[in-house]
């Protein structure tokens, strides 16, 4: 992870690094069937100069509160695709814990040949991404956003 680091300006980051979770995912209703492990990263950015200046739990991100949460997710539940578990993890951290900017990996074993496959999503707090201006003014004409960037 650690790539959102570089492109946050003026924030400060708390990682949660491999959390082991065992949630039931998969597209085939067999796979869902059982709960599998999967590791989470979790990097949570902010501002934290008014919980350093005061060492005041409550001026920052909880990583404990966040990791209890995410422990119990899984519970009675179930998703087809790691896309779409990273997202609502994502937003929950958002939502729940007040980050300014999140980025989450979700690793899944599930290929023999592999060491695991992983989905990274990073969202901010003002919108599912960032919006280039441009893509605005390419719907606006009915073309696809995105269509000509490399």
């Amino acid at each position: 992870m650690g790539r959102i680091g570089r492109r946050m300006s003026a924030m400060d980051l708390i990682t949660i690094r491999d959390l082991e979770v065992h949630y039931h995912v998969g597209v085939p209703d067999a796979e869902r069937a059982k709960a599998q492990r999967l590791l989470i990263d979790v990097e949570m950015g902010s501002d934290f100069t008014a919980a350093a200046a005061s060492d005041d739990l409550t001026r920052t991100i909880d990583y404990y509160a966040v990791s209890r949460r995410l422990l119990r997710l899984g519970e009675g539940r179930s998703w087809r695709l790691i896309e779409a578990l990273a997202v609502e993890i994502a937003e929950l951290v958002l939502k729940e814990y007040g980050a300014v900017k999140v980025a989450v990996e979700v690793k899944k074993f599930i290929l023999p040949e592999t060491r695991h496959v992983s989905v990274r999503v990073e969202r901010s707090a003002k919108g599912t991404s960032k919006p280039d201006p441009a893509d605005r003014i390419v719907r606006a004409v009915g073309g696809v956003p995105g269509a000509f960037r490399r």
